[in-house]
C-alpha cells in the first residue's frame, strides 16, 4: 500500500521499468540506495502510522517518507528551512548571480572522480572571483558567496556547473568600511573566465600529481587534457542582479535542495518510452516535450547521485560559517541593518509545514472540524536519510 497521490511519479517509473534496467545495468552503492528509497517512498515498506477524527470517526493512514536527498518527493521541508537559515547570512543589498560551467572535454573526469572534482570546481570559481574582486580596479574588498552544485541540463545530460550568488560589495581591507560595487556589474565576465579556467586547471593539475584524481582511460595525461581544456572558451554566465536578500530566497528556492528531476515533468510512460518536459533555453526558454527509451531515462536520472556526504552547497568569504559572527556581522553593523534571526531551525516538520503554509495537518479533511489522533504506528524498516 501507499498514499494515494496524483500525478504520475519518478517512483511509478522505477517500478514499472527499474527490475529490467538494473538487468542490464550497474549501479554504485549510492545509486542502489537512492533507487530503494525512491521506489519505496511513502510506502507501507517504511512504516507509518493510522489515525482517527476524535469528532468523526475518520480514519486514515500516512506512510514515511524516505528522506533521500535525491528523491522528488523529499525536499519541501528542507528547502523551506535551508531557505530561512540563509536569510541570516544575506545583507540588505543587491547581489549578482554568476554561473561557472566547464567545457565538455572535462565532464567524463569530473564523473569518475566526483568528491575530489566537484571539489575543484567549487574551489576554483571561489578563487577566481576572490582574486578577481580583490583588485581595486574591479572592487578591492573582501567578498562572499553562496554557491551550489548542479549537474544536470534539461533533459538530464551530465552538466556541472556551479550557481553562485554574490554581493554587490564587500568589506574593506582594514575591515572599517562596506565597499560598494558597479551596481550594473559586478566584473568582466572574460576576465574571471580567463582566471577560472587558470585556476582549475592549476588545481586539477596539482590532485593528478597527488593521486587524487584519476584520468579516464582514453587520455595518457594532464598535457594532453590540458590542450583540450584552453583549445575551448571557458564561460562563466552573469545572470540579471537580484535586488535584495527576499529576491535572493525567492531565487535560490528554485535551486537548492532540488533534484535532476521533479514529477511535475513527467507526461507519459507508454511503450516503453517515458516522455517529459523540458525547458528549451535556446529557444528562450519554451517548453518542449522530449522522450527516451525508459532504460536511457532511467541511466540519465542516476548520473545525478551525488557521493554520500558530499555538500553541494557551499559557503565562501564573508558569508562562510566561521565567519557568521564575525566579519558578517560587521557587514550588518557597517550597513547599519539588522540581520534576520532564523524562525525554523530545529523545529518539527509537521510545525514547519503549518507555519509555511498555513494549513493545519491535524484538521480532519473530512468533517474539517475534529482533530487528527494517532491510533497506531508501525515501522517495517527504518528510512535513512540520503
Amino acid at each position: 500500500m501507499e498514499n494515494t497521490r496524483q500525478g504520475m511519479e519518478l517512483a511509478q517509473v522505477l517500478a514499472n521499468h527499474g527490475e529490467e534496467f538494473l538487468s542490464k545495468n550497474q549501479l554504485c552503492p549510492e545509486q542502489i540506495k537512492a533507487f530503494n528509497a525512491i521506489i519505496t517512498c511513502r510506502t507501507s515498506v517504511l512504516g507509518g502510522h493510522a489515525s482517527i477524527c476524535d469528532t468523526c470517526g475518520h480514519t486514515q493512514q500516512a506512510y514515511n517518507s524516505c528522506r533521500n536527498r535525491h528523491c522528488p518527493k523529499c525536499q519541501f521541508i528542507k528547502q523551506v528551512q535551508w531557505i530561512d537559515r540563509l536569510k541570516a547570512s544575506l545583507p540588505p543589498i543587491k547581489y549578482f548571480h554568476l554561473v561557472f560551467t566547464i567545457p565538455q572535454c572535462l565532464h567524463k573526469t569530473l564523473y569518475i572522480n566526483q568528491s575530489s572534482g566537484y571539489s575543484i570546481l567549487f574551489k576554483s570559481a571561489w578563487e577566481a572571483l576572490k582574486q578577481c574582486l580583490a583588485n581595486p580596479k574591479y572592487l578591492g574588498a573582501q567578498t562572499g558567496a553562496v554557491a551550489v552544485l548542479h549537474t544536470w541540463g534539461q533533459t538530464l545530460t551530465y552538466h556541472p556547473h556551479i550557481h553562485m550568488i554574490v554581493p554587490a560589495g564587500g568589506l574593506s581591507s582594514d575591515e572599517m568600511e562596506w565597499v560598494r560595487s558597479n551596481q550594473k556589474y559586478l566584473l568582466p565576465v572574460k576576465i574571471l573566465s580567463g582566471v577560472f579556467r587558470a585556476v582549475f586547471s592549476r588545481l586539477l593539475q596539482q590532485a593528478i600529481s597527488k593521486q587524487q584524481i584519476k584520468l579516464p582511460d582514453d587520455l595518457e595525461d594532464f598535457d594532453q587534457l590540458k590542450t583540450k581544456m584552453y583549445a575551448k572558451n571557458w564561460v562563466v554566465f552573469a545572470e540579471k542582479p537580484l535586488a535584495g536578500p527576499q529576491r535572493v530566497v525567492k531565487y535560490l528556492g528554485r535551486y537548492t535542495n532540488r533534484v535532476a528531476f521533479t514529477n511535475s515533468r513527467l507526461v507519459a510512460d507508454e511503450g516503453g518510452k517515458i516522455s517529459f518536459s523540458y525547458k528549451d533555453y535556446s529557444m528562450g526558454g519554451v517548453i518542449r516535450s522530449m522522450s527516451l527509451d525508459a532504460s536511457e531515462f532511467i541511466k540519465r536520472f542516476f548520473r545525478h547521485v551525488l557521493p554520500c556526504g558530499f555538500y553541494k552547497i557551499r559557503y565562501f568569504g564573508i558569508m562562510a560559517q566561521c565567519n557568521m559572527t564575525t566579519k558578517l556581522a560587521l557587514c550588518f553593523e557597517l550597513l547599519e541593518k539588522a540581520a534576520y534571526y532564523p524562525q525554523l531551525q530545529g523545529l518539527p516538520a509537521i510545525e514547519v509545514l503549518q507555519m509555511v503554509t498555513g494549513i493545519d495537518p491535524f484538521v480532519c479533511p473530512h468533517c474539517k472540524k475534529g482533530r487528527m489522533q494517532a491510533i497506531s504506528l508501525w515501522m517495517d524498516k527504518h528510512a535513512e536519510p540520503g
